[in-house]
């Protein structure tokens, strides 16, 4: 592994759900990329690959939901929001979530809190796109541990599919 390489994975990341809507069609998918860019107002960051169907419903609805996953959520779980297009599958299939106050789908199993997200910027870097948001509404769902993206790496053995920024082919 390159030096850059290296120094790049040494960057610290959580694993999150990511949604939203098209209508009445609803979609989302892990991410690792989200963070914090300004308290107030409360702005976040997110970068999702352009090719998945989440971009496409961000890129129309410009709302986002966010759920910050625990550390005890089951590797099929993430298996189906990760590695599964919502153009084959309904991932909301036998899940518990609702409809925040935007109108977005927000994923409540193995969640520890939820935001809403109004895009206010986005910006083209490549293959992805970073998409910045005010938050506007949020819950605190559970206390718990948050999943990082080196725990489900280390600890639970998972991988990066090809679409994710941090994937090392």
């Amino acid at each position: 592994m390159s030096s850059t390489r290296k120094a790049v994975w040494d960057i610290s990341y959580g694993v999150y759900i990511i949604t939203s809507m098209d209508g009445e069609k609803k979609n989302g998918q892990i991410i690792t990329t989200a963070f914090q860019v300004t308290s107030d107002p409360p702005r976040v960051a997110i970068c999702v690959n352009k090719e998945t169907l989440t971009h496409e419903y961000i890129t129309k609805s410009r709302k986002i939901g966010i759920s910050v996953l625990e550390q005890d959520v089951p590797m099929t779980f993430i298996g189906t929001w990760g590695f599964k297009s919502g153009r084959d599958i309904d991932k909301f299939k036998g899940i518990n979530y609702k409809v925040g106050v935007t109108g977005v789908p927000l994923v409540l199993d193995h969640t520890l809190s939820v935001m809403e997200v109004d895009v206010k910027l986005i910006q083209d870097v490549s293959t992805h796109t970073l998409f910045i948001g005010e938050v506007v509404n949020s819950e605190i769902i559970k206390d718990g541990v948050k999943l990082t993206y080196e725990y489900y790496q280390k600890e639970m053995k998972g991988k990066a599919p090809k679409t994710a920024p941090t994937y090392h082919g």
